[in-house]
């Protein structure tokens, strides 16, 4: 029977959903599964099972598989990527932490704390050696020095290496042989070349880049190998061909090499969907609002396709990778309210899957988006068809003992004090992608998605 079936997978951090097309009737068939934090990728292995049961197709039909993960966003926004190193050259080991003098606009310029760089000064290690920006070597580069680096970080343990040398985009060479001395030495380390990452003037975007790319590499190469062996392992021999924050296609190969690209492909894949809705719809100028149980990502269209840019952001964090024009903050369904410094924040911590917020049962103890959502009616206690029971006398006892108490308000008042602030953390982002640009948002309809993002368009 020749293939006929296409899949289409996006793990979020919450979540798992797979959409099947049969191209010989033009029929959708769709599932839900949970995401376990453990293997992300067991999500996809149980929704594929449900589906192909469901519809009484065969796996071995399904001509190819597409698949878009917010697993690297999520290991930004939360920190909680591998622990790196990085080598640098010699008087540039501060330019992460120096990075720009802007302050984001919708930010108090008077109490904004410059974010966390993902590698720390004291894992930074500096390396003789340059060439400039047309490409001449102006001094060699020092191995010796090189191999003393790696020698400190494999005593260490730690097992991602991002490189980044001065003008090594227009030379990569020193970058080059550095990979092939780490190689050499460390063979079990995993490398990240800023001239293969982001081969383009402006030190600071891209040894972010570079490091940011080292930073999600192990978590997500882990995810993209099992996914792609628990594939083969339920007999489908059709092609993985995973999300590119830019809106296009890529093979695991690339992916493996350059995680990062996949940083916003979910929400992207969200925004070419929502164009053709709007087009379909008769409506050419949208703003597309995303909102998962991690990150809400949001993007304007103003007629046609969304722009794509060079100047994106995954939460505060600048990454200069081609993209599409989304702005995403750390603002879902699982995002985790709390005290800090005495004010009430929510997000960008989540409590993702697991444990999940209160009401999903797993052990949760800290209030979040959902929580507050569901304690207001806003949420039925019975989700997947009645497969998942949500407790709602545990959300509100966690929203009563952690916020309503120590403001003195009713868990009502409490829980929608929580979404106020997170509905007001987006519209400051909605603010940034329209009024900031000289668009009236009244112009434009809102195209909502994400089960969260579907919550609030109703409520």
């Amino acid at each position: 029977m020749e293939h006929l079936l296409s899949v289409a997978v996006d793990t979020g951090g919450t979540f798992t959903d797979i959409t099947l097309v049969d191209s010989r009737t033009g029929k959708l068939f769709k599932a839900k599964t949970p995401s376990p934090p453990e293997d992300p990728s067991l999500g996809f292995v149980t929704g594929m099972r449900r589906i192909l049961a469901d519809t009484g197709m065969r796996a071995q039909d399904v001509s190819h598989v597409f698949h878009g993960t917010t697993v690297a966003t999520n290991t930004i926004l939360e920190m909680d990527g591998a622990e790196c190193a990085l080598l640098t050259t010699t008087g540039f080991r501060h330019v992460l932490e120096i990075g720009r003098h802007d302050i984001p606009r919708n930010e108090n310029i008077y109490s904004w704390v410059k974010s966390t760089r993902p590698v720390p000064a004291e894992r930074i290690y500096e390396v003789d050696g340059r060439m400039d920006f047309e490409a001449h070597e102006l001094a060699p580069l020092c191995e010796a020095q090189v191999r003393a680096a790696i020698a400190r970080i494999k005593q260490r343990n730690i097992k991602a290496i991002a490189v980044c040398y001065l003008h090594s985009y227009a030379n990569a060479r020193h970058e080059q042989r550095t990979r092939d001395i780490i190689t050499q030495e460390y063979p079990q380390a995993l490398v990240s070349l800023s001239s293969e990452v982001l081969p383009t003037f402006r030190e600071f975007e891209r040894s972010m880049a570079t490091q940011l790319n080292c930073y999600v590499m192990p978590k997500v190469s882990r995810y993209v190998t099992r996914l792609e062996q628990r594939i083969a392992d339920e007999g489908v021999n059709g092609r993985l061909l995973l999300m590119k924050s830019s809106g296009g296609v890529t093979g695991v190969d690339t992916i493996r090499r350059q995680p990062v690209q996949t940083a916003l492909c979910g929400p992207a894949a969200g925004v070419v969907g929502a164009g053709l809705v709007g087009r379909l719809a008769g409506e050419s100028k949208l703003i597309s609002f995303y909102v998962g149980g991690t990150s809400a990502d949001i993007c304007l269209i103003n007629g046609g396709d969304a722009n794509v840019t060079t100047e994106g952001h995954v939460g505060d964090r600048p990454l200069s990778l081609q993209m599409i024009d989304i702005h995403t903050i750390g603002a879902g369904g699982g995002s985790i309210a709390r005290f800090v410094n005495g004010a009430l924040m929510v997000g960008s911590m989540s409590a993702g899957a697991m444990p999940g917020p209160v009401c999903y049962g797993r052990g949760g103890t800290e209030p979040t988006v959902t929580d507050a959502h569901l304690v207001l009616g806003h949420l039925t206690p019975r989700l997947l068809n009645g497969e998942m029971t949500l407790d709602v006398a545990a959300a509100a006892k966690a929203i009563e003992e952690r916020i309503a108490k120590q403001l003195g308000l009713t868990v009502e008042d409490a829980a929608s004090g929580i979404i106020d602030i997170a509905n007001n953390n987006m519209m400051g982002t909605i603010r940034e992608v329209s009024v900031a640009h000289g668009y009236d948002p009244a112009d434009f309809a809102l195209v909502p998605f994400g089960g969260a993002g579907c919550c609030i368009a109703i409520f």
